[in-house]
């Protein structure tokens, strides 16, 4: 009863008042200065459902207060203050009564933002628009106690696709999807633009329902936002092309409406404004009447004079420009048509005609053809020929005039006794129109005697008086005999063939009066298709008739298909697209109908890929050409015309591929090497780089270029010779890695690499460099006990070179001093040991000369460098033994020195027999293999006794005590001599 009466006394929201499953009934009764709400909350117990909320605010706007826009209306009548008292009252009686300080309230927010805006724009902020406190991002802070505010939408309709809310601040964005205002108002038919052919000025409208939380703070916001219009829609026409119809006799200032107005879903300024004319032709202007509704029409209006015979229609441009910033154009065809009046009459160009007929004329001949002219169209321009009222009677029934085409013919035979001339007065009607007058006089000459008569007889194929002939016919294929006549029976008649064609008449004997008609060549269709031909017969009264005969030669398939050219030349280019158009064959054929049905065929030594049209003569290609595969092709087509039987013609096709640039240059081998001598002269050709691209032309030009840099060689590009600038030595650089590439003269161009090694083959060109002893001037102290084969010494010299050019041999090839024999040297080592025990006379000092020698080929090459050795127990006097050094030594060369090596020859050895050459050879490789291994094995011994000597840039350990300055030791080789 309690919720029945308020249904009827106020509207009423529904709300739970505690938790769990118990719930009691209150009613809370808040008035505030802007609103006034009313509450009512219920909860069954076990049912598990809540009573739907409805929410009623009113503004003082009257005494009697209503409801605002969008809300619902009580249904009952007004509640005055007493009938709220008795309520009050009862709701007492049922249960406790409780008012809360919150409620729930129903509060409207307006926005408004243009149309097409991106994600992102703010539209409003809820928070601060309603002023609320508690939200927990940009409002003030909390109260204490006070729970924090959300926000969210209560349903996600067609509002929420387009706007996003914040659920902690209350701010309302764009979303992603853009708002149409012209879409969206068309389809949901929000606000009052329900139709995009009519837009409404009324406001197009977003509502949302927000609502606001916790359930103690409880409040639903209704958010309507308007979309404001922008210019994005170009006013455009219904129809692409329009005819409007104007009378040519239209006044000045005749107003037509254009039944089809252009259409702009835009408002106000944005839609349509003004209508122009491209061409007015200085007689039409349009104007623009707005009505009621504010639809505006354009009128056409006529401002000048029209005549449908000077001119039927004007077309042009109608252009519709609306008031946006900048304005949007569109544009539909107008065609002006003008209609006929009958504002023209018949006419005849003559007033008088003279015609003259003979006496003798048969009825149905022609006499002669008026006709009059009206410019006008249609039934306007209907004509219809009369006898005037003035022709006499006898005249009309002699001539007889075709009301339709003002055709003039005899309708009997002349009488002789009819008058000789005969005034024929003709009139021209025209609907609505003062008839012209023509006169027609006939004159009638009188014939005393009857003309000749010719009676034919055809022997060809004959129908309505013309012959039909194929042109294959032989020659002399009779046509038709003809028989000559004199009806008087007293006059010769002759008879000839007049006109032109292969024809002859004569006379067919034995018979008089009869003469044959036949053929004096072939005939030929294409030439020529009908022949006109008279046969006159005339007496010696000067009396003569024509009978006119027409011949229609008729075709025969004797023309083959003709091709323009027998050979047709094609191009095109290679990778072509598939099915791509070649050309377009055509072949004529002289013959008519389907023997003139030309079909195309290719040859049978036509490619597969190819094809031809049998119709259209079209010819294709349906795959890809490669013209480093096949360059040209070469074929032959056919055209068949569609007789019986079938001739053809052949023509040949020649196709060329063009090249592109579709190949890279390419090397012959990816890597490259090349051996070269060192000391090769500068700009000698070292090796050449073969290099091919399978294109043509300047697509096939190749350019090679080294790329890394390289200073020192170069390519010649026209023939691919490798050459470097200056002479290579091998002892600075072993090797070269270079880098070339070949780029081709394409557009764009291509290229390749290849890698070219240069390898440098190593020539005697370094003799022996000695490093110990440093100078010819340093002497060794050897002490008389020295037993006999104790090293006393060494000699250590390397070669840059590598090989046999490497391979070192010593020998003493002169000595100086008291015994000198007492010393020797090891050839291959070159450890100085003592060999004979030093007696009391021995002491002194020993100069050897000493050969340091490599194995080079052509010519071995050798340095010498001065071991000095001072026999004594000690050194007194130092300066006494460096005068001695100082001093050139007077020292003979010994002749004999040690053959270690055996340098090869090329020369030719004349002997009986090559196998003691053999031998030989093959006795001093192997001493040389063995000569290298041991070297090496004694370096590497050396270098692990004297681990200390730590300079590796030398190729072998220099095995001296003392400090070396390998950089003194290049720039200033003169301290060791070299012989």
């Amino acid at each position: 009863m309690c919720l029945r009466l308020l249904a009827e006394v106020l509207p009423a929201i529904c709300m739970k008042s505690g938790g769990g499953g118990g719930g009691r009934v209150f009613c809370c009764l808040s008035t505030r200065r802007e609103m006034t709400a009313v509450s009512v909350g219920m909860n069954y117990q076990g049912t598990g459902r809540r009573s739907q909320a409805l929410g009623t605010s009113w503004l003082p706007r009257s005494r009697h207060r209503q409801p605002e826009m969008g809300h619902l209306r009580s249904a009952g009548r007004a509640t005055s203050p007493r009938s709220l008292q008795h309520l009050f009252l009862f709701l007492l009686f049922i249960g406790p009564f409780n008012c809360f300080a919150n409620y729930s309230r129903a509060t409207e927010l307006f926005y408004s933002l243009n149309e097409g805006l991106p994600a992102g724009v703010l539209i409003g902020s809820l928070a601060q628009d309603l002023r609320l406190h508690g939200v927990a991002a940009e409002g003030p802070p909390t109260r204490r106690g006070e729970p924090v505010l959300s926000f969210s939408l209560a349903s996600q309709g067609l509002g929420g696709q387009y706007v996003s809310l914040d659920n902690r601040s209350g701010e309302l964005h764009t979303s992603a999807l853009q708002i149409d205002r012209e879409a969206l108002c068309l389809e949901t038919g929000i606000g009052s633009a329900a139709s995009l052919l009519a837009p409404s000025s009324e406001p197009c409208l977003l509502l949302l329902d927000v609502l606001v939380l916790p359930q103690e703070h409880f409040r639903l916001v209704k958010v309507k936002i308007a979309i404001r219009d922008v210019n994005d829609n170009a006013p455009h026409f219904p129809v692409p092309n329009m005819r409007l119809w104007v009378p040519e006799n239209a006044p000045v200032d005749t107003r037509l409406a254009i039944e089809h107005p252009a259409l702009d879903p835009d408002l106000g300024t944005n839609a349509v404004q003004t209508y122009r004319l491209q061409d007015d032709y200085g007689v039409f202007t349009l104007d623009v009447e707005e009505n009621e509704s504010g639809e505006r029409t354009p009128y056409l209006i006529v401002m000048g004079a029209l005549d449908r015979e000077a001119r039927e229609e004007y077309v042009t441009l109608i252009i519709a420009e609306d008031g946006g910033t900048p304005p949007l154009l569109g544009s539909a065809t107008l065609t002006i048509g003008i209609s006929d009046i009958n504002d023209n009459c018949p006419q005849f160009s003559d007033s008088q005609l003279n015609v003259t007929v003979y006496g003798n004329s048969s009825a149905g001949t022609h006499v002669a053809t008026i006709h009059a002219v009206d410019m006008d169209l249609g039934s306007n321009a209907q004509i219809s020929y009369s006898y005037s009222q003035k022709v006499p009677q006898p005249s009309r029934d002699l001539f007889h005039l075709d009301e339709s085409t003002g055709a003039i013919k005899l309708s009997s035979k002349i009488n002789s006794d009819a008058p000789r001339l005969h005034r024929l007065t003709i009139l021209a009607n025209g609907p609505g129109c003062i008839p012209a007058v023509i006169t027609v006089l006939v004159s009638i000459i009188k014939v005393m005697l009857r003309p000749p008569e010719v009676v034919p007889r055809f022997i060809a194929n004959e129908v309505e008086g013309v012959v039909y002939l194929r042109e294959l016919e032989p020659v002399n294929t009779p046509i038709a005999f003809f028989t000559i006549k004199d009806p008087d029976e007293k006059y010769k008649v002759n008879c000839f063939l007049d006109g032109n064609g292969p024809f002859k008449l004569s006379p067919y004997k034995p018979y008089n009066n009869e003469y044959l008609l036949e053929t004096t060549r072939p005939l030929d269709y294409e030439v020529q298709q009908l022949y006109e031909i008279s046969v006159v017969a005339w007496n010696s009264e000067g009396f003569h008739v024509n009978k006119i005969i027409k011949v229609q030669v008729l075709d025969d398939n004797d023309n083959s298909p003709v091709f323009p050219q027998q050979l047709i030349e094609l191009s095109i280019e290679e990778n072509n697209a598939p099915n791509a158009f070649l050309t377009k064959l055509h072949a004529t054929d002289a013959d008519s109908g389907e023997r003139g049905k030309v079909s195309y065929f290719l040859g049978p030594d036509a490619p597969s890929y190819f094809s031809l049209d049998k119709t259209t003569g079209v010819l294709t290609v349906s795959t890809q050409l490669d013209r480093e595969e096949k360059e040209k092709y070469r074929y032959t087509v056919k055209a068949i015309d569609s007789g019986l039987p079938p001739r053809e013609s052949i023509a040949t096709v020649t196709i060329t591929v063009l090249d592109k640039n579709d190949n890279s240059p390419r090397f012959i081998n990816k890597d490259f090497s090349f051996f070269v001598p060192e000391n090769f002269p500068g700009f000698g050709e070292i090796g050449v780089i073969s290099v091919t691209d399978a294109d043509t032309g300047q697509n096939g030009w190749v350019a090679l270029s080294v790329v890394n840099g390289s200073d020192i060689f170069v390519i010649d590009t026209g023939k691919g010779v490798l050459r470097a600038k200056v002479s290579l030595d091998r002892e600075q650089q072993s090797s070269y890695v270079l880098w070339v590439e070949a780029v081709d003269g394409g557009d764009p161009a291509l290229s390749s690499t290849a890698k070219i090694t240069i390898l440098l083959l190593d020539i005697n060109d370094n003799p022996p460099l000695v490093l110990f002893p440093q100078s010819n001037t340093s002497y060794l102290l050897v002490l008389p006990s020295t037993l006999p084969g104790s090293p006393i010494t060494e000699v250590y010299a390397v070669d840059k070179d590598t090989g046999m050019n490497a391979v070192i041999a010593y020998s003493i090839i002169g000595r100086r001093g008291p015994r000198p024999e007492s010393f020797r040297i090891d050839p291959k080592t070159g450890n100085i040991t003592l060999e004979e025990s030093l007696m009391q006379n021995d002491y002194g000092l020993y100069r050897l000369l000493v050969k340091v020698s490599d194995h080079g080929y052509p010519e071995p090459l050798h340095s010498t460098v001065m071991v000095n050795l001072f026999v004594n127990d000690t050194v007194s006097n130092e300066s006494y033994i460096e005068s001695l050094l100082r001093k050139e030594p007077d020292i003979n060369i010994e002749e004999k020195e040690p053959q270690i090596s055996i340098e090869p020859t090329h020369k030719k050895m004349e002997s009986p027999s090559c196998v003691p050459t053999l031998v030989a050879l093959s006795i001093i490789s192997l001493g040389s293999i063995t000569l290298v291994t041991g070297m090496g094995i004694y370096i590497c011994l050396r270098k692990g006794k004297k681990h200390h000597r730590a300079d590796e840039n030398l190729e072998v350990q220099i095995p001296l005590n003392g400090r070396i300055d390998l950089h003194m030791l290049e720039k200033k080789p003169m301290e060791i001599s070299n012989i």
